[in-house]
């Protein structure tokens, strides 16, 4: 795989790897181990950049609309176009993506919820601008922008907060994701426990949802999850 693709790749599992800090509030090992491979692969990645990759159209507006420097989104582009040669990724691509690098859980619901939250305007794709904004607005956007975005993933029926079963639906996906390898074994009560511990720290008035404005303010009380937020700031 080259440099771009492998680069493209990692960019889609980074948001998953952000997201569960954020949720979990803790900085698990397998987190840890994923930003040991960026570095391991950004040597070569700068070597292939000094290569001149494929320029797609509107780059300079792009570069206005993301924190990416152009050599930045000729590397992504390359990557995208290598994995997606169509121009544009469906969820399948997503599923067989998040499949590769959890081979010992089930991925496909989490890489369902992940693929809607980038397919903002609903239309069963992603295109290269859908990918590289919402990557630029999670590695690199202010602390208000990486949450925002969060908040749009839990927020699974959109309809301006989350509730229990929502929370529940992200929990179980996740721990379905990591299979095996999630640590401590769970009990089957853990993904309930989770949730309310969730609920307990978010739900300021107790009304039994969480608002973008509760979500924003109880995010920033709790330095793990800071530091989650900081951990990949730059990795591209």
């Amino acid at each position: 795989m080259s440099g771009c693709s492998r680069r493209c790749r990692l960019g889609l599992l980074k948001f998953g790897q952000t997201l569960l800090g954020l949720l979990t509030g803790t900085l698990r090992k397998d987190i840890a181990w994923w930003y040991y491979q960026y570095q391991r692969d950004k040597t070569e990645d700068e070597l292939e950049m000094a290569v001149v990759c494929h320029r797609p159209e509107g780059l300079e507006q792009l570069e206005a609309q993301t924190n990416f420097t152009k050599r930045e989104l000729q590397v992504l582009y390359r990557g995208f176009k290598n994995e997606c040669p169509s121009g544009a990724v469906n969820e399948d691509t997503f599923k067989q993506i998040y499949a590769q690098f959890f081979p010992h859980g089930d991925a496909s619901t989490y890489a369902h919820y992940l693929f809607h939250a980038f397919d903002t305007t609903q239309t069963g794709s992603v295109k290269f601008e859908d990918f590289v904004t919402a990557l630029s607005t999670l590695l690199r956007g202010s602390v208000h922008e990486k949450l925002r975005w969060t908040f749009n993933l839990y927020d699974i029926n959109k309809d301006g907060y989350i509730n229990k079963e929502e929370m529940m639906d992200i929990v179980k996906a996740i721990y379905d994701m990591m299979g095996k390898y999630t640590y401590p074994v769970l009990r089957e009560d853990t993904p309930r426990q989770h949730v309310d511990v969730f609920f307990q720290k978010m739900d300021k008035n107790k009304d039994g949802i969480v608002t973008l404005d509760e979500f924003l303010e109880s995010c920033q009380e709790d330095d793990n999850i800071m530091r989650s937020l900081q951990l990949f700031q730059n990795v591209m």
